[in-house]
């Protein structure tokens, strides 16, 4: 399965120490895996979007027909306050 990553994840990724971005990067890899590999759960409240915990990170993704779409890369303090942003509360 393809993983695609949105430009401002992308753009947080390589800020990221070398450390940090290594083990992300790591978790990405095992996304494209059959099935998916790693701490995974789905986001109450989105359909077919989920995360993945990397240690204090979280990556929250979306499913697509043949691929998958990396929205967010955050800090797990910080993510789910940016997924809801603009949206109803």
């Amino acid at each position: 399965m393809n993983v695609l990553l949105h430009p401002i994840p992308k753009k947080y990724l390589e800020r990221l120490s070398t450390t940090d971005r290594n083990r992300i990067e790591d978790a990405i890899e095992g996304l494209e895996n059959e099935p998916p590999q790693g701490d995974i759960k789905s986001v109450i409240g989105l359909s077919r979007t989920f995360r993945m915990r990397v240690g204090s990170y979280r990556i929250i993704f979306r499913y697509g027909e043949d691929y998958i779409f990396i929205t967010h890369i955050d800090p797990r303090g910080q993510v789910y306050k940016k997924k809801n942003k603009g949206g109803k509360r």
